[in-house]
């Protein structure tokens, strides 16, 4: 797979990001974006990430800037380090996907790059850097001002006596999970550490992964268990049930904890914040799949209204938040980049203070249930040419569907969204930066939203391999 833009980055086999591949996507980044004369660098814990953060430096010091070494940084801490110093940032990382794929995120001083950004990045490549004086470089610690982002918003005693277990794999914010639950009172257990680095999808975890999870449970005594994928932008879940919380269910109750009033949020979302007399929310804004295009919908709203409490959220439980919001013993400054520990401890905090356990918040919540999951290896021209035939082509559209029964709205905004006369939904999309085709599915129970993906899975697995 040749390295390429996608819904979060440029991403590509480690092997295909070679040295001048890096430079000349650095070189482009610097010489059509905005950078503030310094670029913060951090990495996720895949082997192949320290050499390429490396280049990525070195390229910045040839473009004559600043170079701010923040070594293994979850990729929400870097950004917040660099929209502090008003600087550009690129994050090494390929997110959730196997170590043999590896990946660039782009930051200018206000944050995440925008689509335009990266048309002018792709303009820009091939372009020879103009000779400048060795910039400097210097090493900054990123993780303390992340970690005091919210122990100063939700205060020493916002946990207390929650244990928490914290699934930490290979992830690049797990000691600072670990940190923080402890610093707000929680018991944090560490669970499941790992030197090897491993692909947490926590969008479409895999069944043995959540087999493990029961185990925890009673090894542990545990009455929740977070964790996060390998750079710390998609947070993940369990409450004391022992259920996986859907990341659009821990965005809308976070947004809700936070007094947000308009919502900006892909497609794939949950429907449950469309339901009359729960969430207090003005505005729903659905966008295409990607941060990308949720922060242009803020920025839009922002525009429209300055003082908007805006925030957005995907399907994945990244967190954005678009303006300063009270939390309980401080204030949160907006952060407009996925983030993972937010919406890991909002709703945790938002549960407690109400008294009691997560899952009975989230019992209370509209019985909107959704699921998703993947299959890898299949090409994205393979997925768009199959996702097209079924739009332009109702009878085959039909065909494909006939288990679930007829149709009642079609949905184009990202890949193909079928709702049906029953009120279940099925969404069918390649993924931006990877060769994985994505199922996601929505339904009034959470073993029907199960079912609908598996089959949906099952039946684009037989009909792409025949």
């Amino acid at each position: 797979m040749a390295p390429k833009f996608g819904t979060s980055g440029l991403r590509g086999l480690v092997v295909e990001l070679t040295e001048p591949l890096v430079h000349d996507y650095v070189t482009a980044f610097l010489s059509a974006c905005p950078h503030g004369g310094a670029v913060h660098v951090g990495r996720d814990l895949r082997p192949s990430s320290p050499q390429i953060a490396g280049w990525v430096i070195d390229a910045i010091r040839a473009a004559g800037l600043k170079a701010v070494d923040c070594g293994a940084v979850p990729t929400p801490a870097l950004a917040l380090s660099s929209l502090n110093a008003g600087a550009a940032a690129v994050m090494v990382t390929g997110s959730h996907i196997p170590a043999d794929r590896n990946g660039l995120k782009f930051y200018v001083p206000t944050g995440e790059i925008s689509k335009e950004d990266e048309a002018l990045i792709n303009r820009a490549l091939g372009q020879t850097a103009p000779d400048a004086e060795q910039g400097s470089l210097t090493q900054a610690d990123a993780r303390a001002a992340y970690v005091a982002r919210y122990t100063d918003a939700y205060g020493t005693e916002a946990l207390q006596g929650l244990r928490v277990g914290v699934y930490q794999h290979s992830s690049v914010a797990r000691d600072i999970m670990i940190d923080v639950v402890q610093a707000l009172s929680g018991t944090a257990i560490a669970i499941a550490r790992s030197d090897k680095f491993i692909p947490v999808d926590t969008e479409a975890l895999d069944p043995d992964t959540k087999k493990l999870f029961a185990g925890w449970f009673a090894e542990h005594d545990l009455q929740v268990l977070i964790s996060t994928d390998g750079d710390a932008d998609r947070p993940m879940l369990v409450d004391d049930a022992q259920r996986v919380v859907p990341g659009d269910v821990l965005g809308a109750v976070t947004a809700a904890s936070l007094g947000a009033k308009v919502i900006c949020t892909p497609v794939s979302s949950n429907t449950m914040i469309d339901a009359e007399g729960v969430f207090d929310f003005a505005q729903i804004t659905r966008t295409k799949i990607g941060s990308p295009f949720v922060i242009a919908a803020m920025e839009d709203a922002l525009q429209a209204d300055p003082a908007a409490r805006v925030v957005g959220y995907e399907a994945n439980g990244g967190f954005l938040l678009g303006f300063a919001a009270q939390a309980p013993t401080g204030k949160l400054a907006p952060l407009m980049t996925r983030d993972c520990l937010l919406p890991n401890l909002a709703p945790l905090v938002a549960a407690r203070a109400a008294g009691q356990p997560l899952s009975a918040l989230l019992d209370a919540l509209p019985p909107r249930f959704t699921a998703a999951d993947r299959i890898q290896g299949i090409a994205t021209e393979t997925s768009k040419a199959f996702i097209a035939k079924l739009t332009e082509d109702a009878a085959a559209r039909a065909a494909f569907f006939a288990a679930t029964g007829p149709e009642s709205a079609l949905d184009t905004t990202d890949g193909l969204r079928v709702t049906f006369a029953n009120g279940d939904v099925v969404h069918l999309r390649p993924s931006g930066n990877a060769p994985e085709f994505r199922c996601y599915a929505e339904a009034g129970s959470r073993d029907t939203a199960t079912a609908l993906v598996d089959t949906y899975l099952g039946k684009l697995g037989a009909t792409l391999s025949a």
